[in-house]
């Protein structure tokens, strides 16, 4: 148990030795069925396999990281690190406190899964543990279960501490720190009393890194939840746009938007990948508006950045700019029309053989060339001085973030990547990631038009790196301005 969990127990319980005795009666037999092998399971071994290979005889430890607190004895849903997920194949809110160890055999690494296994009813556990047991949380899979689904050797963790302890002084560990801080404790307890120096926390850093980046190319599978989870959120998308009427009239607006796609998210896959932005008016111009606290009005444009993320934690990440009565008004057009403008231009330049980053060059740009030709780039600044990343960059004032990144089971997915493997990389069958150029005007900024401020335009998608170009995975979300309000419609009258 945590520190942050040991906290009085003010729930009144009988604790009898009879009503012990009774409390594990009279239950039907368990079904002792295994669960059929995971089709993930296969795809996870061969990420294992490719870890394995780049720390040969290393015992790398990847925990899955344990329940957090959200207030007294109340815990956050469960989500697994990203690496014990992507390295298992288990997604939504499975295994608390399990820790992945990669055990090193003369050829190459065995798969061994520490976790908490279902108790017996005869247990403490099963009706006194309000965090863990069946009583209270429900049943958790046997030994025999994870070993059958996922494919791996399958131990309680309680057997972790000397599996890890086990010829520490000949065995260099590798933990990912910063998944489970009581497991990292353990490694490093265990390497302290091995004698082995703390510049073994750089081969931590190494196995983090690579973990990451090995996530920059999505297997088949992973495709394949990825386009299920587009597909979710465009349902999502089509539910706020049905819905957009009561959101008009409600107050709070931007709530009910939120709230209308978390029932789809959460319905049709683990929930959201991110807080959603649901920004209305102004508020689309702070990039990160979250609060989600502002009404939704006519006349306005409806800034949706959003994306379900599907059980097995892959996530979509998607933005549409809705005018909310159907219609953009003439400036809406045209900045909008900007914006989709570029991005064709940054769609089109995800190819294999192109750099990462040749996909924002090709879509600011764009956006460099529509403010110079509304005459917003400072006197003397044309389109090419301010594409200059030295001495101009003006037109980042109403474009500042860049226009993609990787995406898969984390929103922002590799993150931890090096410069050369992400921003400098080659792009590769396999890699998705997203194409989002916007506009900004704040309604403050008095360097463009008053007809501009208050209008921020973000379109954003979610696309494949193919063998022969691309394919974008939510093309079949309307993107022209034309297409969008003709979208409106069609899901408005139902």
């Amino acid at each position: 148990m945590s520190e942050e969990q040991k906290k009085p127990e003010h729930r009144s319980r009988p604790y009898t030795k009879a009503f012990r005795e009774f409390v594990a009666s009279g239950w039907a037999e368990r079904d002792i069925s295994v669960p059929d092998r995971a089709r993930v399971a296969d795809f996870a071994a061969d990420r294992r396999a490719s870890a394995s290979a780049d720390f040969a005889g290393r015992r790398l430890v990847v925990p899955a990281g344990g329940l957090k607190v959200r207030s007294n004895d109340c815990d956050y849903q469960f989500r697994p690190h990203s690496a014990f997920a992507h390295l298992t194949g288990l997604g939504s809110d499975r295994e608390p406190d399990a820790v992945l160890v990669l055990e090193p055999t003369e050829s190459g690494h065995e798969a061994v899964l520490y976790f908490r296994p279902l108790a017996g009813r005869d247990t403490e556990e099963f009706f006194g543990d309000s965090r863990y047991g069946e009583f209270w949380v429900g049943a958790r899979p046997t030994l025999e279960d994870i070993e059958a689904e996922l494919g791996v050797t399958a131990r309680h963790i309680d057997e972790l501490p000397d599996a890890l302890a086990k010829d520490a002084g000949a065995v260099q560990l590798a933990v990912v720190r910063d998944a489970d801080r009581d497991v990292t404790a353990l490694v490093d307890k265990v390497r302290s009393e091995a004698g082995v120096e703390q510049q073994e926390t750089t081969l931590d850093d190494e196995l983090a890194r690579v973990l990451s980046t090995m996530r920059l190319i999505k297997d088949d599978w992973e495709i394949e939840q990825m386009q299920d989870a587009v597909d979710a959120t465009e349902r999502g998308f089509e539910a706020v746009i049905a819905d957009l009427p009561k959101a008009l009239e409600s107050g709070r607006g931007e709530r009910w938007v939120e709230g209308v796609f978390g029932l789809v998210a959460r319905h049709e896959g683990n929930g959201v990948g991110y807080d959603s932005i649901c920004a209305s008016g102004d508020h689309a111009n702070t990039l990160h508006w979250i609060k989600n606290t502002g009404e939704v009005k006519d006349g306005d444009l409806l800034l949706l950045d959003a994306g379900v993320e599907v059980d097995s934690l892959y996530t979509a990440d998607i933005t549409r700019t809705l005018p909310i009565n159907g219609t953009f008004s003439e400036v809406q057009r045209k900045i909008y029309d900007a914006v989709h403008a570029a991005q064709e231009a940054g769609i089109a330049a995800v190819k294999p053989g192109n750099k990462f980053s040749d996909v924002h060059a090709a879509a600011i740009r764009v956006i460099a060339e529509h403010l110079f030709e509304w005459g917003l780039l400072p006197e003397g600044v044309d389109v090419e001085k301010t594409l200059d990343t030295e001495e101009g960059q003006y037109h980042r004032r109403w474009m500042v973030h860049g226009t993609s990144h990787h995406l898969g089971i984390d929103v922002h997915d590799c993150a931890l990547a090096r410069k050369e493997d992400y921003m400098d990389a080659e792009l590769k069958p396999g890699m998705i990631l997203t194409v989002e150029p916007g506009l900004y005007f704040k309604a403050d900024d008095q360097l463009v038009p008053q007809e501009f401020r208050g209008i921020g335009v973000r379109i954003e998608d979610d696309v494949l790196v193919t063998q022969d170009g691309h394919r974008n995975l939510s093309d079949h979300m309307p993107r022209s301005s034309s297409d969008v309000e003709e979208w409106i419609a069609r899901v408005q009258r139902g």
